[in-house]
């Protein structure tokens, strides 16, 4: 023992009380005994606690054992309690048994002593052991509880032979709406609790996940008392027996009505987004309109004029042809120039899925460049380009960054209309720290420094004519990708925006 025997003797003799002292130590139990004799003194003790036997006298002086009985089964009900009394009825050692004695002991019979307490000492441990384990059950129990009624989660077992829902836990009657006190439900009333419109396709899954013995997935919805829907997600796994054959499912059942309510959100978030962005690049092509008509006309009026070309060489009485062939080449090259800044144009219109693919951003920078050239030209504006080379090409798709470039870009030229002595874009790309990182600057009006985030919320506009979105659509588009958007005050005059793109979306062609 870890400690001396401690024993409470409830003994008038002292002589008996060491008598038994020294019979436990004998057999090699070591024992402290603190000797009692009365009721205030038995109190007192009890009160105080830390013993782990009781050993008591049945005949006292001012009160008996059987009261004696009574107060420690009151006080500390765990520690053994055995009469070792000179005389005990039978009736008296029998009610003693009843209200809770472990055994008792005759003092003319204290060869049975050291056994009795040996054997008591032992099942106490075991009651204590078995009451450990007990509580930490529960205490187990009422966490896996808790955490079920936090996570919406409930778990169950269901016998498909007989159909007999054998266990339920406490969350399952809460998300399926039915009451605990009224037991297991059968199967059918469980499965009648499933939405009419459901209940085929569950029928069906559930007959073959029988028929295979195989694990199976249900989604469906319950319709609770007050006809509350609520929609379920269903894990069951099969047990088998040792032979290969089904014995039983267990599984999960979990309330994901919340869950698919936040994914709806976030998908007709997701379209309403689709719809501002692209009704943003119509918007903006509606400001295209007159300089991109400009823009398509001189290549066609080349070909036209080249096709004229061709057709006089031809209709020579001694026709020219390498003077025709050549009139050709030239048409073809106007009509494929024409055609690309309408496949260009197009593409802004397109309105579907993301497309992710390697973009060669400076080959994008370009292709804007020409498709706005005729814009800044409008307002005696120039563009220049200072584009890094040999930049790693990036995993996006080209129409959302085309869109980018537009809104910044054209950010730009209306931030330069109407200044004094034209004014100038600048689109600068570069790698820096394991980014891409490009800047469109102009040498417009600028804007005051309390708006440098001000400027990217949802419809703030400073045009007369703005939306408010391009912006704001902007930086939803390169945060997508995980890079950052955001806007400088040139140390002259105008402003610059900047944007980048994490290295782990960038890959060499």
């Amino acid at each position: 023992m870890p400690h001396p025997l401690r024993i409470l003797s409830i003994e008038d003799d002292p002589k008996d009380a060491k008598l038994i002292q020294d019979l436990l130590e004998t057999e090699g139990i070591v024992c402290e005994i603190t000797r009692v004799d009365n009721q205030a003194a038995l109190l007192a003790s009890l009160q105080q606690g830390g013993m782990d036997l009781i050993l008591a006298d049945y005949s006292l002086p001012s009160f008996d054992g059987i009261s004696a009985l009574k107060f420690a089964m009151k006080a500390c009900p765990d520690v053994p309690f055995i009469f070792v009394s000179g005389t005990l009825g039978e009736e008296v050692a029998i009610e003693a048994l009843k209200i809770g004695a472990t055994d008792y002991v005759l003092k003319t019979g204290l060869s049975r002593l050291v056994p009795s307490v040996l054997r008591a000492l032992r099942e106490a441990t075991q009651r204590a052991e078995r009451k450990q384990a007990e509580d930490a059950l529960r205490q187990s129990e009422a966490y896996l509880a808790e955490a079920q009624r936090l996570s919406h989660t409930g778990s169950w077992a269901w016998t498909p032979a007989t159909g007999e829902i054998r266990y339920w836990s406490e969350e399952c009657y809460r998300l399926l709406g039915f009451d605990p006190c009224a037991g297991l439900p059968r199967f059918e009333a469980f499965f009648q609790r499933a939405h009419p419109e459901d209940q085929p396709r569950i029928a069906e899954q559930l007959e073959r996940a029988k028929r295979e013995g195989a694990e199976f997935q249900l989604n469906y919805r319950i319709v609770r008392p007050g006809s509350e829907i609520r929609d379920i997600h269903v894990v069951g796994h099969p047990v088998l027996s040792p032979s290969g054959d089904l014995v039983e499912f267990v599984g999960t059942v979990i309330d994901v009505t919340e869950r698919k309510q936040a994914e709806e959100e976030r998908e007709r978030l997701r379209q309403v987004q689709a719809d501002l962005a692209h009704l943003s690049r119509v918007t903006t092509m509606g400001e295209l309109t007159a300089s991109l008509a400009h823009e398509i006309r001189q290549p066609i009026s080349a070909a036209l004029t080249n096709a004229k070309t061709c057709l006089r060489w031809l209709g020579c009485d001694d026709p020219d042809v390498p003077e025709a062939r050549e009139a050709a080449s030239r048409l073809v090259k106007d009509v494929t120039r024409a055609a690309d800044i309408i496949s260009s144009i197009s593409l802004l219109f397109k309105k579907g899925g993301l497309q992710r693919e390697l973009v060669d951003v400076n080959e994008l920078v370009r292709e804007m460049v020409i498709l706005l050239r005729s814009e800044a030209n409008r307002y005696s504006l120039s563009i220049r380009t200072e584009l890094a080379g040999e930049l790693p090409k990036v995993m996006a798709d080209r129409v959302q960054l085309q869109q980018v470039f537009m809104n910044l870009m054209l950010n730009g030229i209306d931030a330069m209309k109407g200044t004094t002595g034209g004014g100038e874009l600048i689109i600068k790309s570069e790698a820096c720290d394991g980014h891409l990182l490009i800047s469109i600057s102009d040498t417009g009006v600028g804007f005051p420094p309390e708006q440098a985030d001000q400027i990217f919320n949802a419809f703030y506009t400073t045009k007369d004519n703005g939306t408010g979105m391009g912006l704001p659509i902007s930086r939803s588009i390169i945060e997508s990708y995980g890079g950052r958007l955001w806007a400088t005050r040139n140390s002259g005059r105008g402003a610059t925006f900047h944007f980048t793109l994490p290295a782990t979306l960038v890959a060499h062609a």
